[in-house]
């Protein structure tokens, strides 16, 4: 358990139906070690947000237990959950959901500020970020001034504005065209390596998918190798 950065061991979630509950995940189990970056590749409807949600400690499992850099996290309280999101795991959307009346720079120094940094150290932080990711001439702007891409390039900033050692990506490159898709995801698979965090992201590029150190799916509420079961 000392190694894997994210955990996620007999993982439960159902949800109660006017009918009959529905099982999403029963008994979902995986270990992210350091710096691994894992692919997520399954139909829709089976469950992937919801996986995502409670690896990122956004939902509860029933049962089962999450653990983040070996902490378990399962009967924290709201607020240590909350610091752990915050401060130790990266979020990245098909919809990049920036704030539309903030400039690139704002949306990205947004999460710094709320972590408590100072504006000057945010601002700092959030530039070196956008120069990382190629839009420095572009920082003043605000979303609706930019491309799809570079909307999603400011998403993955933003993402990482607070070093988390977690990455969680709900399909990063589903609303963009295969060639920006291609760059965009580039551009997150090498921030990933060299800041060596550990990522699940999911997608339904499985070509994308196999850039990645390995692929699971979900099959009957529950994670296993891609190889085992090619959806």
């Amino acid at each position: 358990m000392s190694e894997a950065m994210l955990a996620l061991r007999d993982v439960r979630r159902v949800y109660e139906t006017a009918s009959d509950p529905l099982v999403v995940l029963d008994g979902a189990s995986v270990e992210l070690g350091r710096g691994e970056a894992v692919g997520l590749v399954a139909p829709s409807g089976t469950g992937k947000s919801t996986l995502l949600h409670v690896a990122g400690l956004l939902e509860r499992p029933q049962s089962g237990d999450v653990f983040v850099d070996g902490k378990a996290c399962g009967r924290l309280g709201d607020a240590e959950r909350t610091a752990i999101r915050r401060n130790g795991i990266g979020f990245v959307y098909q919809f990049h959901h920036l704030l539309p009346e903030f400039s690139a720079l704002e949306n990205v120094m947004l999460p710094c500020m709320i972590a408590g940094l100072s504006r000057k150290e945010a601002s700092k932080r959030a530039g070196d970020l956008l120069e990382r990711v190629g839009l420095t001439p572009r920082a003043t702007h605000r979303p609706a001034k930019l491309s799809g891409g570079e909307q999603q390039r400011v998403a993955v900033a933003r993402a990482l504005a607070n070093g988390p050692a977690v990455l969680l990506a709900d399909e990063p490159t589903g609303n963009l065209d295969p060639g920006t898709s291609d760059h965009v995801f580039d551009l997150l698979l090498s921030m990933v390596r060299e800041r060596g965090m550990s990522a699940l992201i999911a997608t339904h590029n499985v070509g994308l998918a196999r850039r990645l150190d390995r692929v699971v799916t979900l099959q009957d509420g529950k994670l296993v190798s891609y190889e085992d079961n090619p959806t």
